[in-house]
């Protein structure tokens, strides 16, 4: 595929509406070739019983019209001798005359297969048919002859129509004179029967196609649903993913400027101020070395000592921003010092304890814990009044805990439901682990806020890609 032409990708939308419509596009085609098969298996069955009861109406009516034949010329044909030529005659001249309808007649072949009586089609008298087959390759005269011989008998074959001379199916009754040795019969074309199951068979067909149509459209109508319900979550969903960016890009500008503002704070609280007494210190000692005193060396070591504590700040706000003990030794070491650096500032007790990770965690882990203790420490010291704190943290069989604790004064439930900035970036980056951050306070009770977050054990690393890390660090 040319790169100025590349495949579209398929949105949310798309793959919804795709995943609905698939089984039912199985279903219904599989619903249809049911409806189908059964319909048609009824249909030939109902088809097949109508054919029956018509060539069954048909023969009927041949039987009655032999059977009328015979009464009309019985009384000759049982008062005559074998050899009574006269009475054979009279007979033929009887069945002669016996036409019917437009295309009706009777007709009469001795045993040998030679035509006696044809009044419709004169021209096959008094010729010898015993090898003539339809287009079908029934032996049509041959079985008049064999019917006749078993007493009588049923044959369907193809015949000239008198009127056209054309091939069409007929049904024929055979009685036999045993006496004369005569084949005697008459049959029907059944074109009308031909005709109605046609017709039965092209009913059927039309409301097969129907139903095909009745089960395309409930199909496309089912489809359509699917498209435009798929397209309502889509927009649906859209419509709360940019509500949700738009909430979340304020809350990452209010969480900057409130970094900026931490930082801000802390430059010109700690290290302005430090530097304004550096200042000022070397200020009075250049004064007084003008003026040839010879006490500059105190304001010079108060400059000195202000600059070391302007160091030391400069590199606990570096600490805040980045901890570099995170990188080179890892979690525990890094929270650590951060509880120990939190002891020293608020002057409250502080306990922790871990039990060894061989720096096991993955780097989101690492760093989502060390910001949630860096919030919650934040929190304790502004919020909680406690004069004790405890840092716990560990690995176990479901993943890696920190819990911090403290015997304040405990958080309402309103606080609870994370409805500070502070609370919700917890509750965030605990949830971009798959974890869960637990808080658990009680308000005025004395019982202070436990607060646990836990990572899966999906975040914790190998032993041998942790060795690996290892070595390249060393190295």
């Amino acid at each position: 595929m040319h790169p100025r032409f590349p495949l579209p990708r398929s949105s949310y939308a798309q793959k919804l509406s795709l995943v609905a419509a698939i089984p039912l596009i199985l279903a219904v085609a599989a619903i249809a070739v049911l409806v189908i098969v059964q319909s048609r298996a009824l249909a030939d069955r109902e088809i097949a019983a109508l054919e029956r009861r018509l060539i069954e109406a048909k023969k009927d009516e041949l039987r009655n019209y032999v059977t009328q034949a015979r009464n009309g010329f019985y009384f000759i044909y049982g008062n005559a001798a074998p050899d009574d030529e006269v009475a054979k005659q009279q007979v033929a001249q009887i069945l002669s005359a016996m036409i019917y309808g437009d295309e009706g007649f009777f007709f009469i072949y001795d045993y040998d297969g030679t035509n006696l009586v044809s009044p419709r089609q004169t021209e096959m008298i008094n010729r010898n048919w015993s090898d003539l087959t339809d287009s079908e390759g029934v032996p049509v005269v041959d079985e008049y002859v064999r019917l006749a011989r078993e007493g009588s008998g049923y044959v369907q074959h193809l015949w000239p129509k008198p009127s056209t001379g054309k091939e069409a199916r007929m049904i024929t009754f055979v009685l036999g004179f045993q006496d004369w040795q005569w084949a005697v019969g008459t049959g029907v074309f059944i074109d009308d029967v031909i005709a109605s199951v046609a017709a039965a068979r092209a009913d059927v067909e039309a409301r097969v196609r129907q139903t095909m149509l009745y089960i395309l459209g409930i199909t496309l109508a089912a489809l359509l649903l699917v498209f435009v319900s798929g397209m309502m979550i889509n927009i649906r969903e859209r419509r709360l993913a940019d509500a949700k960016l738009k909430t979340l890009t304020q809350r990452v500008f209010d969480a900057q400027e409130e970094e900026r503002g931490r930082v801000a704070r802390e430059l010109h609280d700690g290290i302005s101020q430090i530097l304004v007494g550096v200042r000022y210190a070397l200020d009075t000692a250049r004064r007084k070395l003008e003026q040839g005193k010879t006490d500059a060396g105190a304001p010079l070591t108060e400059g000195i000592a202000h600059l070391g504590t302007a160091i030391a700040e400069v590199r606990r706000i570096s600490r805040d921003l980045r901890p570099g003990a995170l990188d080179d030794l890892g979690l525990g070491p890094a929270i650590k010092a951060l509880t120990e650096d939190f002891a020293e500032r608020t002057g409250m007790r502080a306990d922790f304890k871990t039990v060894v990770f061989r720096n096991r965690l993955d780097e989101d882990a690492k760093i989502a814990l060390f910001r949630i203790a860096q919030e919650a420490l934040t929190n304790i010291e502004r919020h909680s009044g406690a004069t004790e704190i405890s840092v716990d943290l560990r690995g176990h069989k479901k993943g890696a805990t920190l819990r911090i604790s403290d015997n304040g004064v405990g958080i309402d439930q309103a606080q609870r439901g994370a409805t500070g900035l502070g609370l919700r970036n917890m509750q965030e980056r605990i949830e971009q682990l798959d974890g869960t951050l637990r808080i658990l306070s009680s308000r005025g009770s004395g019982g202070g806020t436990v607060i646990e977050a836990t990572v899966p054990l999906t975040h914790l690393l190998p032993p041998d890609t942790v060795t690996t890390k290892a070595k390249k660090v060393s190295a």
